[in-house]
């Protein structure tokens, strides 16, 4: 934690984790994160191949509007798998590998990784 003297006020500055809906308490901050990072894959493909998304929506089998609401982070409405299957669509491969047990007893990991 940082305290920042401003003019007015000290402002303090809590160094955060590596996932903001964990930081904002989300019950469902693993999911959320993933889908974020998923959305960010299929943006980051749309803008490369230079699609409308009208175009993009048309491909992927999505309605426009709800494309368009993925794009902006509103994402609750589309699942993993709908978002897997937009990226294959959009051409790309998707593994998803299942990893040896880890020594700590807690839950594993879910990751979004390009290679």
């Amino acid at each position: 934690m940082i305290d920042v003297a401003t003019r007015d006020a000290i402002m303090v500055i809590e160094e955060g984790s590596t996932n903001v809906y964990a930081d904002l308490g989300r019950p469902d901050a693993g999911e959320m994160l993933v889908k974020a990072q998923l959305a960010s894959r299929i943006a980051d493909i749309i803008k490369r191949r230079r699609l409308s998304q009208a175009a993009a929506a048309e491909l992927i089998g999505l309605p426009q509007p709800k494309l368009s609401g993925l794009l902006r982070g509103q994402f609750r409405g589309v699942s993993e798998a709908k978002m897997l299957a937009c990226l294959t669509r959009l051409g790309r491969d998707v593994r998803i590998v299942v990893g040896p047990a880890r020594r700590r007893t807690g839950a594993g990991r879910i990751e979004v990784t390009s290679g």
